[in-house]
């Protein structure tokens, strides 16, 4: 990310410099689902469906149908926030299976998401909303009536509707996060006291 900035001069054509890896690992993310159903990572189907989902929806149906928003500021916030999430997740989840896990990397995963999972469900609806205009201009993915199947269908508001549901979820996920801080690292200071 930083080279790609670099080399360019700006960070509005990050974007285009990451695409293709972003695309591949976070449509590969599709597996955590499977990952967590099966029981090899001890994390909750459903907080992982809607975390994953979110993810992928938003570099697939938003971000790369709708060319106009990926030199959008909003881009670099939620990239910035899934980036650090991910480099610290998996160090957790490396450091774990090895069962040599530092409190640096612990403290980071049940810590640092205070300000990174506002960062990145920022940037989502931020770029959601910057669509939203070239969305209704284009009529993208939009199916009006009449038609043979007697269906109708409104893109520009199934993305508002999406941006509404975030609502109701994003508090979910992260009071979810809050209350495993609290018993991790309480835990962790417990022990620490009877050592």
């Amino acid at each position: 990310m930083v080279r790609a900035s670099l080399a360019k001069g700006s960070y509005h054509s990050l974007y285009y410099s990451i695409e293709k890896p972003l695309k591949f690992f976070q449509t590969g993310a599709l597996l955590e689902i499977l990952h967590c159903a099966v029981g090899i990572v001890p994390s909750s189907v459903v907080l992982t469906t809607f975390q994953v989902m979110s993810r992928v929806f938003l570099i697939w149906a938003v971000t790369h149908s709708v060319k106009e928003v990926q030199s959008e500021d909003c881009v670099l916030l939620f990239v910035i926030a899934w980036t650090v999430t991910e480099i610290i997740r998996y160090s957790f989840y490396t450091f774990s299976l090895l069962n040599h896990l530092p409190y640096l990397i612990k403290w980071a995963r049940y810590t640092l998401f205070i300000v990174l999972y506002p960062m990145g469900v920022s940037g989502e609806l931020l770029t959601i909303y910057a669509a939203l205009p070239f969305v209704r201009q284009a009529g993208l993915y939009s199916i009006s009536l009449p038609n043979k199947y007697n269906f109708s269908f409104d893109y520009y508001t199934f993305l508002i509707l999406v941006m509404i549901s975030y609502i109701p979820l994003f508090p979910q996920l992260y009071f979810h996060m809050m209350h495993q801080r609290r018993k991790v690292l309480s835990h962790t200071e417990e022990h620490k006291k009877f050592e």
